[in-house]
């Protein structure tokens, strides 16, 4: 297919997938690493394209978002946002976690007060010379800056990693930890229909 442009990758574990959002109709499971296209959310269900045309359903919360690239030189950035309060707001998280640190190193606190004292805190950060990405905590997503704007770079693909496969109903799982996102390279990974050889 000549306009297939994946969006999300199939979780390293492989996918259950179904003919329709609704799971007394199962269908052949998705590989790992399989290339998707997304193509509709319903609730949690979410319908994906493979590079062959075939489609299926799948709980969609568990798909891994396909990274862009960082934007070319030149072209403009597709968000307009200043990096700074961001910036800031991970220098206070990693302060934090560093005062917590020192103090647990040099014996004033014990292992359940750092616990609790770092609870919550979520930072990532990539300098790489000019290219710079940021985990947006807040808003779940890395951002690419070039110093004085914003882009979204990758963003998680929903609320959670549930338990299982999705409600019928579409309701979401509670409970469930978040899990990072995870930044793969869709070109190292093959685009068959689960099953071909």
């Amino acid at each position: 297919m000549e306009d297939f442009r994946p969006t999300h990758v199939v979780p390293q574990d492989g996918l259950p997938a179904w003919e329709a959002p609704d799971v007394s109709r199962p269908t052949e499971p998705l590989d790992p690493l399989l290339p998707v296209q997304l193509l509709d959310r319903r609730g949690d269900w979410g319908e994906v394209l493979c590079a062959n045309g075939w489609s299926a359903w799948v709980d969609g919360r568990l798909l891994v978002a396909v990274p862009r690239d960082p934007p070319q030189a030149g072209q403009p950035m597709a968000r307009t946002a200043d990096p700074r309060p961001l910036l800031a707001r991970i220098q206070e998280s990693l302060d934090r976690f560093r005062r917590a640190s020192e103090e647990l190193v040099e014996g004033r606190i014990d292992g359940e007060t750092f616990r609790r004292r770092t609870q919550g805190l979520r930072a990532g950060v990539v300098v790489d010379g000019e290219s710079v990405w940021l985990f947006d905590a807040e808003h779940e997503r890395w951002v690419y800056t070039d110093g004085t704007r914003l882009t979204t770079y990758a963003a998680r693909s929903g609320p959670g990693r549930p338990g299982g496969a999705p409600a019928s109903d579409g309701a979401p799982v509670s409970g469930a930890e978040p899990e990072a996102t995870r930044l793969v390279d869709p070109a190292a990974h093959p685009r068959t229909r689960p099953g071909d050889v």
